[in-house]
């Protein structure tokens, strides 16, 4: 009678900081990345990625920043869309070959994603610091 041993391996820090429907968006935009520089790739999925990249930093939107949670919802639902769409509209070798390669780039640089977002929490905390000091001072 065989039994079978299972692995007890450690989940690694981005498995457990990072939910996996993020962890696929990341591999997804990061295989838009690099299928953009296939010469395969169509010039409506570059023109649509670069759209998306425009608006991300671009100070127009549809919503404004400054209105609270809101103004991140216009952010949050267009820049996704327009990456979809453009991931689309990509041959199928293409992005199966970006695909692999992403998953490849991840196994190698487990810390990226779990050191972008404490970045971005920490540059909120900031923020929000530098706000509510300015807020205190003009009360004063």
């Amino acid at each position: 009678m065989t039994r079978s041993v299972r692995s007890q391996t450690r989940p690694g820090l981005l498995t457990r900081l990072v939910p996996s429907r993020l962890r696929s968006v990341w591999r997804d935009a990061l295989s838009l990345l690099l299928a953009l520089g296939d010469r395969r790739t169509p010039a409506s999925a570059r023109l649509v990625a670069a759209l998306a990249l425009l608006y991300t930093v671009s100070p127009i939107d549809l919503l404004p920043d400054s209105i609270p949670f809101v103004g991140y919802g216009d952010d949050l639902l267009i820049v996704p869309a327009l990456l979809a769409f453009a991931a689309r509209s990509l041959p199928g070798e293409v992005l199966a070959l970006s695909r692999f390669r992403a998953d490849q780039f991840v196994a190698r640089r487990r810390w990226l994603v779990p050191a972008i977002l404490g970045g971005m929490v920490l540059l909120s905390l900031g923020l929000a610091y530098l706000v509510l000091q300015g807020i205190g001072s003009a009360l004063s």
